[in-house]
């Protein structure tokens, strides 16, 4: 399956803004059948010329057994919606944890059960993660967040050879810091007398001017729509934070050191552990 091969369903999910929105985008002025989804497609504010948009709340299971009902056969599934949360592991409660766990990753890994079985039989399909950076570059204040993401990340590349002998592609993708406006979205845990408080408002300062100097989701959806389309595509896909040479080093230099920097890029000063 390749750009060459006429019209793809494609369904995208989380695409009424970032980088679904114009992953959605994308794949329409190249041609295809693009499904996105919403957890209220009535009220999409701003629609995607040429986006269908269906329902889907990754919250709730049963959605994805409708969802794949509704949209039948699907050539490319990017799985892209999700929530993002920062704050404090001690301040945070396990509700929230696991709320955070049914959106990013139950709630993603329903949808693609719910399709997988149509794409095996049919013997093609394509199905990409999308995930963070911080799942290869965890800081402090983000754990639930990125491993989440890390999670997502170990269903795509184990799953990938799972389903490769009936023809299906899984992809794993990790953008760095884009500006998208996420931030403006992110639900935060972290008491008013933390003892945390002050290095997460360190933190999130830096990571409001990281995400401002982050790269546009243009560019990374170009990234995310040219591995689904690939003749042959890698199992993982990075971009933004220079990503080609960060993970050049975390090959090659101790992870203490790794997660120092990764600290420093957040504002956070290297603590002796």
């Amino acid at each position: 399956m390749t750009a060459s091969s006429g019209n793809l369903t494609v369904l995208v999910t989380g695409a009424t803004s970032g980088i679904g929105a114009e992953v959605a985008r994308q794949f329409v002025d190249r041609g295809h059948i693009v499904y996105g989804t919403s957890r209220n497609p009535d009220a999409v504010a701003d629609p995607v010329p040429g986006v269908q948009y269906i329902r889907l709340d990754n919250a709730d299971y049963h959605s994805a057994t409708d969802c794949a009902r509704t949209v039948g056969d699907i050539d490319v599934l990017i799985n892209n919606a999700g929530e993002s949360q920062a704050g404090a592991l001690e301040d945070t409660s396990i509700e929230a944890i696991e709320r955070l766990f049914t959106i990013n990753v139950f709630g993603p890994i329903a949808l693609t059960k719910a399709l997988l079985p149509r794409m095996r039989e049919r013997g093609s399909g394509t199905i990409v993660m999308v995930g963070s950076m911080l799942s290869s570059f965890p800081v402090a204040f983000r754990s639930n967040y990125a491993a989440t993401k890390s999670a997502l990340k170990a269903y795509a590349l184990a799953t990938r050879r799972e389903v490769a002998p009936y023809g299906v592609r899984v992809i794993a993708v990790e953008p760095g810091t884009i500006a998208t406006g996420i931030g403006d979205r992110r639900s935060i845990h972290i008491g008013d007398t933390s003892p945390y408080r002050a290095e997460y408002e360190t933190l999130a300062a830096a990571t409001r001017k990281n995400e401002d100097a982050g790269i546009g989701a243009a560019e990374m959806a170009t990234v995310i729509v040219e591995a689904a389309l690939a003749e042959h595509p890698k199992p993982f896909y990075a971009r933004g934070n220079q990503a080609g040479l960060v993970f050049f080093l975390r090959r090659l230099a101790p992870r203490q050191l790794i997660l120092d920097m990764t600290a420093r890029k957040h504002g956070l000063p290297r603590i002796k552990a």
